[in-house]
């Protein structure tokens, strides 16, 4: 077993979990049978970004790991846009409808299709690890909308420690990765989420105060759930310093 595949190991675990994040703010859809003030657009892409690393995984030698966990993501990224199909108001439903048949179903399959037909395998490789990572790179603009609040705000509310802390080992880890593998495509985003997240635990650091039981529970899931539009310059799962809730 090599080192890289180690490192690969550690980041199914760390990516799993990001992945597995928003668990609780669809247990609370289900309950409810109402999306509420959520937004279906950052799981639209992030099935989309899911889509596209997992095919470069496949189709670069030696990658099963990164295949792995985001095949992984898939499934669960088409579980939570069903759920928004099934109990989002009949306009979201729409809008839903349309971004998921677009963005997850005749883009992606146009896009595999296309490299599958017309190029060679270096340059599936490429165009499948350029997508990729310029859909990772444009999803970094929630964690800078996050850290924009706490400078404004002079308050950690709405950044959890524990989602800046799992950026940040989630980037480390992939980073670490490849550089070991040298993989360019999966180096500079995570790299980027390496240092992004290191910066938010500065930030943590700097503007953290004792809150109250009450405040704890209120702002519990705090950033995973956008609340503006995803495709103005900044993130792709648009998480925009969003607010899960119990």
């Amino acid at each position: 077993m090599t080192l890289s595949f180690i490192f690969g190991l550690l980041g199914n675990v760390t990516t799993g979990l990001i992945y597995l994040a928003p668990v609780k703010t669809f247990w609370h859809i289900v309950k409810r049978r109402s999306t509420e003030e959520f937004e279906s657009i950052p799981y639209v892409f992030k099935l989309l970004n899911a889509y596209f690393w997992t095919y470069y995984g496949i189709v670069k030698p030696n990658s099963v790991v990164v295949a792995t966990v985001n095949g992984f993501g898939i499934v669960l990224e088409i579980i939570f846009v069903a759920i928004f199909l099934i109990y989002a108001p009949p306009r979201m439903r729409k809008r839903t409808a349309i971004l998921a048949i677009t963005c997850d179903v005749m883009f992606p399959a146009a896009a595999i299709l296309v490299t599958q037909l017309t190029l060679d395998r270096q340059m599936q490789i490429a165009v499948a690890g350029l997508l990729s990572a310029v859909f990772s790179m444009v999803a970094y603009g929630s964690p800078l909308s996050a850290m924009k609040t706490v400078v404004t705000t002079k308050s950690v509310e709405y950044m959890p420690f524990l989602l800046s802390f799992v950026l940040f080992i989630n980037g480390g880890v992939w980073t670490v990765y490849a550089i070991l593998t040298n993989d360019y495509f999966i180096g500079i985003p995570n790299g980027t989420g390496f240092g992004l997240g290191t910066a938010q635990l500065i930030l943590y650091a700097m503007y953290y105060k004792p809150k109250t039981q009450s405040s704890s529970s209120t702002v519990e899931e705090k950033g995973w759930q956008p609340h503006e539009p995803l495709l103005d310059p900044t993130s792709i799962p648009q998480v925009v310093v969003a607010q899960e809730k119990d």
